[in-house]
């Protein structure tokens, strides 16, 4: 008998956190591995960002703020919303947490009871599912494939729903897909949406600032359903500050109050010193500081793609944003290299990381195992190397 909760005996382990610990365990056997497994930016924090951290610890800001993060970098948070997606808040519906991750279990738990079902378009992001389990939802799973561009449609939507949904969660720009709905699609979901009065919106933008496409669209900017949007975004992606862990949440009055109650018994505030970081990434000018990082993750995009379509049995779209290629894998299942038997993603994953050193992410984690994750989170010399060595272990397979 398990001595441990049922709860956390029912969540599984992040499988790219799962994945990149089996890359570092093989590295310290002195395996020359290539971990493209985790979503973090290489580039480091800007400079200024970090001076201004530095500041904070000389002037001794290292006592506890307001639980929802001290009210001038709310303030920012909020001009930021108006400066860049046209979006009104005020401080009161902000909440600051220790990482977007953070940010989407407070929603998660202050909406969801048991029971409740909440639609999730599949592929979606690894910790989705695991935070429903643990507020006892019911996720309800809406396959989109690579036609689609990964996207669900409002016809799908509309068939998803039933008199116990609570909530949809969705992301744009996409983890693990880099899809990014345009402003249209979106609108058309909101249209859908508009018809069920006690029907939410958990979305995750947290990639908001590496689009390929234009400006980025939120969910919120449609004023019909903004009172029923949760928008979630933060600095760990745009800014290469995944380790300083500073999640942002906007959201109506009400369900800003309940996560601040939320997060007041789990963690209270996050990091004082973390909130003067993200206070001055809020106020970056973003053609100074940020575009030039979306703009080599876009060149290393086109490497990727470029050098996949040299790889036989890989099917990919064009992602338009993040920085993940999510190809279609299933040409290798049932092929075959030194006994063994490729039958899945999974075992295609294994497979890439014995034979080529390269660490990847089955689409398991993801919600289908027909599929591989991609990540281009690291240098033009380090792709190319990992897609040659992809090349010559997948040309094994017969």
């Amino acid at each position: 008998m398990s001595k441990l909760s049922n709860r956390v005996n029912s969540i599984a382990e992040s499988q790219t956190i799962a994945m990149a610990r089996k890359s570092r365990e093989l590295k310290a056997n002195g395996i020359d591995i290539i971990s493209l497994s985790l979503g973090e930016p290489d580039f480091a924090t800007p400079q200024i960002i970090k001076d201004a951290a530095k500041k904070a610890i000389d002037d001794n800001f290292s006592y506890y703020t307001h639980v929802s993060g001290y009210v001038e970098l709310r303030e920012a948070i909020c001009k930021k919303f108006k400066r860049d997606n046209n979006l009104d808040y005020t401080t009161d519906e902000i909440v600051v947490s220790t990482g977007a991750k953070q940010s989407i279990a407070n929603a998660v738990l202050c909406l969801v009871n048991d029971g409740d079902e909440v639609i999730v378009p599949a592929p979606y992001w690894v910790s989705y599912l695991e935070i429903l389990k643990l507020a006892g939802g019911k996720p309800i799973i809406v396959n989109t494939g690579i036609e689609s561009d990964y996207k669900i449609t409002p016809q799908q939507l509309k068939d998803a729903i039933t008199n116990k949904t609570k909530l949809i969660m969705i992301s744009t720009p996409c983890n693990p897909t880099g899809s990014v709905y345009s402003k249209n699609e979106l609108k058309a979901l909101a249209d859908i949406v508009a018809s069920y009065p006690d029907l939410y919106i958990l979305s995750d933008e947290i990639y908001e600032h590496i689009n390929f496409v234009g400006g980025h669209e939120s969910f919120a900017q449609f004023d019909f359903i903004k009172d029923r949007v949760i928008t979630i975004n933060g600095v760990s992606k745009g800014f290469a500050m995944t380790g300083w862990r500073g999640g942002i949440m906007a959201a109506p009055k009400w369900i800003a109050q309940a996560c601040d109650k939320m997060q007041g018994q789990f963690t209270s505030a996050t990091c004082s010193i973390t909130q003067k970081a993200m206070h001055k990434a809020m106020e970056l000018d973003f053609n100074t500081y940020i575009k030039p990082m979306t703009d080599e993750f876009l060149k290393r995009r086109d490497l990727v793609l470029k050098l996949m379509k040299e790889i036989k049995g890989l099917k990919t779209n064009v992602p338009e944003g993040a920085f993940y290629v999510y190809p279609e894998v299933s040409y290798f299942f049932g092929k075959s290299y030194n006994g063994f038997t490729v039958k899945n993603a999974t075992d295609l994953s294994l497979y890439l990381l014995e034979e080529a050193h390269v660490a990847l992410v089955p689409g398991a984690a993801f919600g289908e195992d027909n599929y591989i994750r991609f990540s281009y989170a690291t240098s033009e010399t380090i792709l190319t190397e990992a897609l040659n060595r992809m090349k010559k272990a997948l040309e094994k397979l017969t």
